[in-house]
């Protein structure tokens, strides 16, 4: 017996999320179908992380137990053979047995895509927010500065997590344009039920004049989840990276 860990790039668009669901479509189901067809086996992987229905990822991970004797890092090619042409995995490699994903500590990046301009092309609407008013980019990086270090961010999370505390640390966050593309960059050890997407939401609207600068630092510390901004819609969004730091 081996544990295989694999890292899986995916376009969200057509699923039901990571989580594996009897009744939807997910990424977790699809690569539990194509590794179980692939090493005659039933498999089931263990996600380093979850993302809801629509959110998109170029970096995430996974680890499967397997008595094949396929080599690890053969896993990858062979693998996507067997997989929709919107899910790919990027590498693959042998970790140790009792390697888990979750236990670990992490570094985990996203990234929200907004497309600021009047018109938005047809051909990436699954993967950027449409705000045609001019996005202010000095008032959403001050706002931003206030949500990074380690605070209770119960006002930025979904009131359905299950998580046993809200407390997480960002390590950065910067907004940045590129052209019409307005990119909110997050980077942090771990993230909560939407924690991203409304901190999104909250910007944007900071950006659009509709909220003062100092609106993110009072909604984080009402420790509410009404005193925030919006949730902005999952689309936008995309795991960028996820490293392990230890």
């Amino acid at each position: 017996m081996k544990r295989v860990l694999i890292c899986v790039s995916y376009d969200g668009t057509s699923y039901s999320g990571w989580q594996y669901q009897n009744n939807a479509r997910t990424i977790e189901g699809e690569l539990n179908k194509a590794l179980t067809n692939l090493h005659s086996e039933p498999i089931e992987v263990i996600g380093a992380s979850r993302t809801d229905a629509g959110v998109h990822a170029l970096s995430a991970m996974a680890v499967y137990d397997t008595n094949a004797g396929m080599p690890a890092d053969k896993v990858a090619p062979a693998l996507n053979t067997k997989l929709p042409d919107d899910i790919r995995i990027v590498w693959s490699k042998e970790v140790e047995a009792d390697f888990h994903p979750r236990h670990r500590l992490t570094e985990k990046t996203y990234e929200y895509n907004i497309w600021n301009s009047e018109f938005m092309p047809p051909m990436v609407r699954n993967y950027y927010y449409h705000v045609e008013k001019e996005l202010n980019l000095d008032r959403m990086n001050e706002a931003a500065a206030a949500l990074i270090g380690k605070h209770d961010f119960k006002s930025y999370c979904s009131v359905h997590t299950t998580a046993d505390t809200t407390v997480r640390e960002i390590t950065g966050i910067c907004v940045y344009r590129e052209g019409s593309q307005v990119m909110i960059k997050v980077s942090g050890y771990g993230f909560l039920y939407n924690m991203v997407r409304i901190i999104a939401g909250t910007l944007i609207d900071t950006g659009l004049g509709r909220r003062e600068v100092s609106f993110a630092k009072d909604a984080l510390e009402k420790c509410d989840r009404q005193a925030a901004g919006p949730t902005a819609p999952a689309n936008g969004l995309v795991l960028k990276e996820f490293r392990f730091l230890e």
